[in-house]
């Protein structure tokens, strides 16, 4: 028995097929049949870009990095 290697998609093909699950035209069976991925691989893929499509328009200013005290590192510094 032969081992089979695993296929890599590039993230343009992800999106692309991401985006037609979106679209909902198809059904998940056509699209999987069209682009030769499993249905549930295109549903992680459409889950994945309905999550991280907000971070396009910008980021939350909640999750801001806090502010560094330099005075207070660089004392801690001198301590050592």
């Amino acid at each position: 028995m032969t081992k089979k290697s695993r296929r890599t998609h590039s993230p343009a093909f992800k999106a692309k097929v991401a985006l037609a699950a979106v679209k909902g035209d198809k059904t998940l069976a056509e699209l999987a049949q069209l682009f030769d991925v499993h249905p549930n691989q295109i549903t992680i893929w459409k889950n994945q870009l309905l999550e991280g499509a907000a971070g396009v328009f910008g980021h939350d200013k909640t999750s801001a990095e806090t502010p560094v005290d330099l005075k207070a590192l660089h004392a801690k510094i001198g301590e050592l």
